[in-house]
């Protein structure tokens, strides 16, 4: 069995990144679950986490597809969590906005605004 709580780590130029995925699920209610992606610096006591949380045409994996995806849009675009290449464009986009944190401590961020941003920038390399 994957152990999905395990620390990864991510080259990205000369920083090092390390990152895991969480998932708070409630069977009861599916409007309380989130998805978390907490990413941290090497170096550095800051952490950034990226919470997505369902809600209208904004879906989070469940149980009734692959864990650590998220999926909103008409057309059902989706971000699974788990690819490198997802978190190093969600790192990217997080810093051109200025999401990374500079002080100790966590920075929560919602990540539907980085989602949108990183479709954009999905196309445009298609």
């Amino acid at each position: 069995m994957k152990n999905d709580r395990r620390l990864r780590r991510l080259v990205d130029g000369d920083a090092v990144w390390l990152w895991s995925v969480r998932r708070k699920l409630d069977r009861d209610r599916y409007e309380n679950c989130r998805l978390t992606l907490s990413l941290r610096r090497d170096d550095s006591r800051s952490r950034l986490s990226i919470v997505f949380r369902p809600g209208p045409g904004r879906f989070i994996s469940n149980t009734y597809f692959e864990a650590g995806t998220v999926v909103a849009g008409p057309e059902g675009d989706w971000l699974n969590l788990y690819e490198p290449k997802t978190v190093r464009r969600l790192i990217q986009i997080a810093a051109a906005c200025g999401e990374l944190p500079t002080e100790p401590g966590t920075r929560e961020v919602d990540g539907w605004y980085l989602y949108e941003a990183s479709m954009a920038a999905q196309r445009a390399e298609a």
